[in-house]
């Protein structure tokens, strides 16, 4: 999965900004005063909400991404931009004195919602808040990839934002998706993608969802109805269906639901992050089907990271492809970048591997033990000639990088043309160098880069060169 992305993305998120609170405790008792649950509090948690469980959820993706929104002048929007800030999000956002920044608290006992209480504004923006909002937004369009709009209905994204943001994205051919709120859908008109639920298609559309037929008929007028390039409605446990030329309906994946708050951010997020690295419609809603079906196993807003979604499609085939787990060395910056964010340690180790035996394994297993993620750089095949000489090697590299991916140790493996890893040491910046004993007090090739390194002791007996004069013994014996 990961060949599929092959560069950092930039996207701007519009919407309604808001704070989901939590209050995390255990309901044991009823209350005396009224017939009430009591519930003790022993934790409070905040995260973005609204238009920000699309920025999380593009931030987890390892997309760059900035916000624009209407906010007020409360303690509420204080925290709100203390939290971006914490993120490291970029934000554009307009002050209206008189609104209340959201802000929706819920009480949770035992994994469940016990009750919500909110904190807004709902009316639409004035007028210069509007202006503000549209001037902001052409200031910055050539900044970006491609542009969200979230709608959660609190006043944000107003008929004259949505039109001339449209509008000026489209003049500068940036895609514009869009989490629909609301009956009228014709304020978002020549958008590139909706992604309104069922229940939402079929107000929005006065068709009655009940069975392919009625499924076509609705995508088919959004997609008239509303100039768009594609149209799409998304179908809970059904999946997500879209429609261009004909009907394409891609099932729902999930094995477990315990919470579907933010499942419609994940959509939207996902579906953006793939569009904005030229991935075709038909695998970015795959990909968005699986985000989604990784969220809703967790409790409250929350995101997937694509490491979390690579392996949830992999158990759902029990194993990953051996060819997913061999990198270029864009895919392998790439990939690094995403790991280093989630504090994980990288192991970073190099050899030629030419015929695999049990001292290789035994050493890349001690290896993997050093931190989370092992990645082997492999001598090329031209580089394995120019140390080992014109007879060597005896396995092509993509064979010898085929064999190494498929090892449970092994995480990735990246071929290399030079004499030594160096450059590639350089790229990855691995937080341990594992090489073999008899380097022992010998200049180490990357030392100088990473944090430490390990030296493991070979398995006696066991090389590449014993096993291929073992081979020659063995035809001469036979001659």
């Amino acid at each position: 999965m990961h060949n599929q992305f092959s560069h950092n993305t930039n996207i701007l998120v519009i919407g309604d900004l808001m704070i989901d609170h939590y209050l995390w405790g255990q309901c044991d008792r009823i209350s005396p005063e009224a017939p009430v649950q009591v519930v003790d509090i022993e934790k409070e948690t905040t995260v973005l909400g609204g238009a920000g469980n699309v920025v999380n959820n593009l931030k987890a993706l390892g997309s760059n991404v900035a916000v624009m929104s209407v906010i007020g002048n409360d303690l509420v929007a204080k925290e709100l931009i203390d939290m971006l800030n914490t993120i490291s999000v970029e934000h554009f956002l307009v002050t209206q004195n008189e609104r209340k920044t959201s802000k929706k608290s819920r009480i949770m006992a035992a994994k469940a919602q016990v009750v919500r209480y909110d904190h807004e504004t709902k009316n639409a923006i004035d007028t210069q808040s509007e202006e503000y909002l549209i001037k902001l937004f052409e200031e910055k369009v050539q900044d970006y990839d491609l542009v969200l709009l979230s709608d959660y209905g609190k006043g944000v994204l107003t008929k004259n934002v949505c039109k001339a943001i449209i509008q000026s994205a489209n003049k500068h051919n940036k895609k514009v998706l869009v989490d629909p709120k609301g009956t009228d859908y014709s304020k978002y008109e020549n958008a590139y993608l909706l992604t309104p639920n069922k229940k939402e298609a079929s107000i929005a559309t006065g068709i009655d969802i009940v069975d392919d037929d009625s499924l076509i008929e609705a995508l088919q007028l959004l997609k008239q109805t509303g100039s768009l390039q594609i149209s799409m409605i998304t179908l809970s446990q059904d999946g997500i269906a879209i429609y261009k030329d004909q009907l394409i309906k891609r099932p729902t994946v999930a094995r477990e639901v315990y919470d579907v708050t933010g499942a419609g951010d994940t959509v939207l997020s996902s579906l953006g992050f793939c569009l904005a690295q030229d991935i075709n419609i038909e695998k970015a809603v795959e990909f968005a089907n699986l985000a989604a079906s990784v969220v809703v196993g967790k409790l409250g807003s929350a995101t997937a990271t694509i490491e979390e979604i690579e392996e949830y499609k992999s158990s759902l085939h029990k194993k990953s492809s051996i060819d997913s787990h061999i990198k270029s060395w864009n895919e392998i910056s790439y990939t690094v970048e995403r790991f280093k964010k989630q504090h994980k340690k990288i192991v970073f180790t190099n050899g030629c591997f030419d015929i695999l035996h049990r001292g290789h394994v035994s050493y890349l297993d001690i290896a993997k033990s050093f931190g989370d993620i092992l990645i082997l750089g492999l001598n090329s095949d031209a580089s394995v000639k120019r140390l080992k000489g014109e007879d060597r090697p005896i396995n092509t590299q993509e064979d010898r990088a085929f064999v190494l991916a498929a090892l449970e140790s092994v995480d990735y493996v990246v071929i290399f043309e030079e004499d030594t890893p160096y450059n590639l040491i350089s790229l990855i910046k691995p937080d341990i160098l594992v090489k073999g004993a008899d380097y022992e007090g010998k200049k180490i090739v990357g030392s100088d880069i990473v944090n430490e390194v390990k030296l493991v002791t070979f398995v006696d007996g066991k090389s590449t060169t014993q096993t291929i004069q073992k081979i020659k013994k063995a035809d001469k014996c036979r001659i």
